[in-house]
């Protein structure tokens, strides 16, 4: 009798179990979309404002009354004294571009120094660059405005892509992680074989990094694609066409302005969305594989 009542009481216990954890479940997935519904709100009003024929800022209605593609046209076809949406695109993807590979080879180097080469004051030195790239990059927009105007590059594209990748390799420590999951015979292999650093740099090391390089490349390519405060402080000449994109669409929003072009200001704005979301969604795969293999080691 006594086993029974064990028995009943040990099938209770894990149907309140069950009942507890099935209930936490529904509370954790309804805010989750909670959440989920207001990040997507603000983001799905841009998108339909885009699409009105309102071009101020309308919030009697979420949805516009009219619909049109008029501010898609007259963003990338129809450039004006405000609007030269064209110009500053081909600015923001040269500099994207340009930094992004210049980035990258910057970190893949100095990933290869600290995992694969030994020589003194390496942890000394790892260290030191972990904790300086710990600092807000904000605390130094100052002093290297001033550096950069020393040197007469303010108001440049080529200063602000040596400024975005000048710092770069000290964001190594993901890359450098995947690269120590990759087996040391593969290199000692190589030297027997008369290999060099650079030999085995590129031509062992390089071609099993593609998840790592794939993510090193979409986030050196991202850092000047949306940057606005470091792009604002050196392009501030006032002159329209050495804007990027997030200078332009911030200035569509001036109090002159925002009724006039509000609804231009969210075309643009899904437009210069559109090729880093192609990128990643094309990249996803490495991307993925790349964080995950590249955190489980340092």
């Amino acid at each position: 009798m006594s086993e029974k009542i064990k028995v009943n009481t040990q099938v209770n216990e894990k149907m309140g179990m069950k009942r507890k954890n099935a209930i936490a479940a529904v509370f954790k997935n309804l805010l989750l979309l909670i959440l989920s519904v207001i990040w997507l709100i603000p983001i799905l009003w841009l998108i339909v404002t885009a699409f009105s024929t309102n071009k101020g800022i309308n919030i009697a209605h979420f949805f516009p009354e009219h619909w049109t593609m008029a501010n898609f046209k007259q963003v990338l076809f129809e450039p004006d004294s405000v609007v030269q949406y064209g110009r500053w695109f081909w600015n923001t993807l040269v500099i994207a571009i340009f930094t992004c590979i210049i980035s990258t080879v910057f970190v893949l180097m100095t990933s290869y120094a600290f995992s694969c080469m030994r020589f003194k004051g390496r942890q000394a030195l790892m260290s030191f660059s972990m904790i300086l790239n710990m600092f807000p990059g904000v605390l130094s927009m100052i002093a290297i405005y001033f550096i950069m105007k020393a040197l007469n590059l303010t108001n440049s594209h080529i200063g602000m892509i040596i400024v975005y990748s000048a710092g770069s390799g000290l964001g190594y420590l993901i890359v450098k992680g995947f690269m120590d999951t990759i087996p040391a015979s593969l290199r000692e292999a190589a030297k027997l074989e008369g290999a060099n650093e650079l030999m085995i740099f590129t031509r062992v090391i390089l071609p099993l990094c593609k998840p790592i390089i794939v993510y090193q490349v979409i986030c050196s390519f991202l850092v000047p694609w949306g940057d606005f405060v470091f792009a604002k402080l050196m392009l501030n000449a006032g002159i329209s066409q050495n804007w990027t994109v997030a200078i332009g669409l911030y200035n569509m929003l001036g109090k002159n302005l925002i009724n006039k072009y509000f609804s231009v200001f969210c075309a643009g704005g899904i437009i210069i969305s559109i090729p880093i979301s192609i990128l990643f969604v094309l990249m996803q795969k490495y991307y993925v594989e790349g964080v995950t293999s590249g955190s489980t080691k340092g």
